[in-house]
């Protein structure tokens, strides 16, 4: 796949550009989507927007202390978001589960993925959220496989 490049010129422009995203993962058939991007470039508020675009209607927040939330897409299937910045070991995240939950076939939204790459299946969408302004970023998708 070549990379995709999703502008978000405000935040007025986020539920479209989570329609994209929607779109290309969706095409892409790959429900293992890690999200990089520095801290505060927005990452939790794509994850948002991008299940809100899925038909989520539960609140959708960072995962930051448990680790990982579950919500219902609008055909009642699980989407798993994952927030690893503040694991301490692959172990750790072992222990929740999180290959089980990868091998799930059901979407994964995985933050700050490289805390755990030794768990991660070598097919896999990664989504680079890029600050390039106060309200602007860019967001390139891109198929990996390692």
């Amino acid at each position: 796949m070549p990379t995709t490049t999703i502008e978000i010129p405000t935040l007025g422009a986020l539920a479209a550009a989570a329609g994209q995203l929607r779109a290309a993962i969706e095409a892409e058939q790959c429900p293992i989507v890690l999200l990089e991007g520095e801290m505060g470039a927005g990452k939790t508020t794509l994850v948002r927007a991008l299940c809100n675009a899925l038909g989520v209607h539960d609140d959708v927040s960072s995962p930051t202390f448990s680790l990982v939330n579950e919500y219902r897409d609008a055909r009642n299937s699980p989407v798993y978001h994952f927030d690893f910045y503040r694991i301490d070991s692959v172990e750790e995240a072992e222990r929740i589960g999180a290959q089980e939950y990868f091998d799930s076939g059901y979407l994964c939204l995985i933050e700050w993925p490289s805390r755990v790459e030794l768990l991660l299946p070598p097919d896999r969408l990664l989504v680079t959220v890029e600050v390039t302004g106060p309200e602007s970023r860019r967001v390139q998708v891109q198929r990996q496989t390692t």
